[in-house]
């Protein structure tokens, strides 16, 4: 049994289906890991027949992919901001720390059936499932698929480039103004909008600037690349920022808005969430000792 087809559209070169499947499949599989694990369970079809991650595609082939089994899903029993909640979809926040998906207990997928309620309409999913992903050290919210019908609806808006995210984060020294970052990230171009909100004096990076991030791609760690590209690394990257890194208090990013259109309904819907209290403590604390030690 499947639960979504995808037909290849025209290709512009050839490309292999793992490859294309991390584009126009991450509303299924979220994680390159996650698309792997779906390969090595001959999870994914190509034309009818099992598919290998190396196939090469053409224009018209037909990927199906197949159910999964999750009534043995052991659920995690972690407490979650649920925003919003119907028989198709839910919008909730989603605290750093815990990995959206992929195998192991403690993720978000296992916490969704704690959180929500299982939809009765005719195309459930058998749990609720994410529709896309965020990084396992950032916050924020999170759109969830209770529903066939608005897994595919949603993960269409999120191939379209027709919802809009915005993230926000501290960055080390002054960014001032707004503009883009577009460079490539695996051999795929991505763009990010940026806007400084706040610049603050730092003891520790000389200025911190807490800014907004609008990404128009959705690459995997696009805007932790951008910003340390940038010459502006995320305040806690120890992935892309090797210098003085701040132990302890984790990445300094959060996804706090979201607009969309309802997946049955098509109402234009809009989500924003306050900052975690630790961006604003870490710019006082930092304003602070700046001040102690050049008065």
């Amino acid at each position: 049994m499947t639960h979504r087809q995808i037909t290849v559209s025209e290709l512009s070169d050839s490309v292999r289906i793992i490859d294309y499947l991390k584009v126009h499949a991450r509303f299924i599989y979220p994680s390159g890991s996650s698309l792997k694990k779906a390969f090595k369970r001959e999870s994914v079809l190509l034309n009818g027949a099992i598919a290998q991650a190396g196939d090469w595609l053409s224009q018209g082939d037909l990927i199906a992919f197949i159910q999964e089994s999750e009534a043995c899903v052991k659920v995690f029993p972690l407490d979650l901001t649920v925003l919003f909640e119907d028989a198709f979809m839910a919008v909730v926040v989603k605290p750093a720390g815990y990995s959206v998906s992929g195998n192991y207990y403690k993720t978000i997928q296992n916490a969704l059936p704690y959180n929500l309620k299982l939809s009765d309409e005719d195309d459930a999913l058998v749990l609720p499932r994410p529709v896309h992903r965020l990084d396992k050290l950032t916050s924020g919210i999170l759109l969830i698929a209770k529903t066939r019908r608005a897994q595919q609806h949603l993960g269409t808006q999120f191939e379209n480039q027709i919802i809009t995210k915005k993230y926000t984060a501290l960055v080390k020294g002054k960014m001032l103004g707004k503009d883009s970052v577009e460079s490539a990230i695996d051999h795929q171009q991505a763009c990010t909008l940026y806007e400084s909100i706040r610049v603050e004096k730092s003891l520790s990076y000389e200025w911190l600037t807490c800014m907004d991030l609008m990404p128009k791609t959705g690459r995997t760690h696009q805007l932790r690349i951008h910003m340390s590209e940038s010459g502006h690394p995320i305040v806690g990257d120890d992935l892309y920022d090797t210098q003085n890194v701040l132990k302890g208090k984790g990445l300094f990013l959060c996804a706090r808005y979201v607009a969309f259109k309802h997946p049955v309904s098509s109402e234009l819907m809009s989500f924003e969430i306050p900052l975690p209290g630790k961006f604003e403590a870490l710019l006082a604390r930092e304003l602070r000792r700046w001040k102690k030690f050049n008065t």
